[in-house]
């Protein structure tokens, strides 16, 4: 990837406060409902990161936190949204069921179109914008057929990707969309087809380590410029740096605990549909 000068283009994201958050299950290869949580640090590394988010100059609304949904930090999961449409997620986990509807409501209070998907699909965590396409993942969240369903919602095309490693479970825990021409991404969290697929599409990108992907160091949200992304992963910081890109490294410890890093928290409002 050429180093080149980064531009940053100002964001609407959307976040949920922890305030209920903590470790009562196990949906993902990281949760250990047997290992304590700390709500105050995990309050305290999500204000990090939305303090961050709002001094770099963008939009960050929040939706309110439910009871008895510890997960609801995670906003990412919530929806897929594009211009003023919104597809609601249907999760896959009779935990997080009860998510959607608060998402349902606040979407239909701003007056967007909204509507919940009719099949499995995780939000943005599953299906991340690159370029002309949206980038989906399927394999354990989101059920492929989900796909075709996205792609006439939103009249764009989608490019499917299959995971294979459940601590990857999510696509944004493996790859992360850069700009409009560059990706980071995890190989071995993909199937050789999918791996194909990426190496076709984005010939440039930047590739993670195992290690950089333990750190979960791929749950990253960029500007185009500036990457807030879990400490940890040297080798992507310094492969960022190289690229022209600004790293910020957030301390996600306790958010790790429940498998969420800095992308799990941040919903982008796509405010303007991708042209056609």
């Amino acid at each position: 990837m050429e180093t080149i000068a980064r531009r940053h283009t100002t964001r609407h994201y959307l976040m949920c406060p922890p305030t209920h958050f903590d470790v009562t299950y196990s949906i993902n290869p990281w949760m250990n409902p047997g290992k304590p949580t700390d709500q105050s640090i995990a309050m305290d590394q999500w204000q990090r990161i939305h303090d961050q988010l709002v001094d770099l100059g963008h939009t960050v609304d929040l939706v309110p936190p439910l009871p008895g949904l510890p997960d609801m930090v995670f906003a990412a999961n919530g929806a897929t949204v594009y211009g003023d449409k919104a597809l609601v997620a249907r999760f896959v986990y009779a935990e997080r069921d009860a998510e959607s509807p608060g998402y349902l409501d606040w979407f239909a209070a701003r007056g967007l179109s909204v509507q919940q998907a009719e099949l499995s699909n995780e939000g943005e965590g599953d299906f991340l914008a690159a370029g002309p396409w949206i980038l989906a993942g399927n394999g354990f969240r989101t059920d492929r057929r989900s796909h075709v369903e996205t792609e006439e919602y939103f009249g764009r095309p989608v490019i499917g990707l299959t995971l294979v490693n459940d601590k990857f479970y999510h696509l944004d825990t493996a790859l992360s969309a850069l700009d409009e021409h560059n990706i980071m991404y995890f190989p071995e969290a993909f199937t050789r087809g999918s791996q194909a697929i990426l190496r076709q599409l984005f010939p440039d990108a930047i590739i993670a380590t195992h290690e950089d992907a333990e750190a979960f160091g791929l749950n990253a949200v960029s500007d185009g410029k500036h990457v807030l992304m879990p400490e940890g992963a040297a080798n992507l910081t310094a492969q960022l740096r190289k690229a022209g890109f600004e790293p910020i490294g957030m301390d996600v410890s306790e958010l790790l605990r429940a498998g969420g890093g800095v992308k799990c928290c941040i919903l982008e409002l796509h405010d303007e549909a991708p042209a056609g």
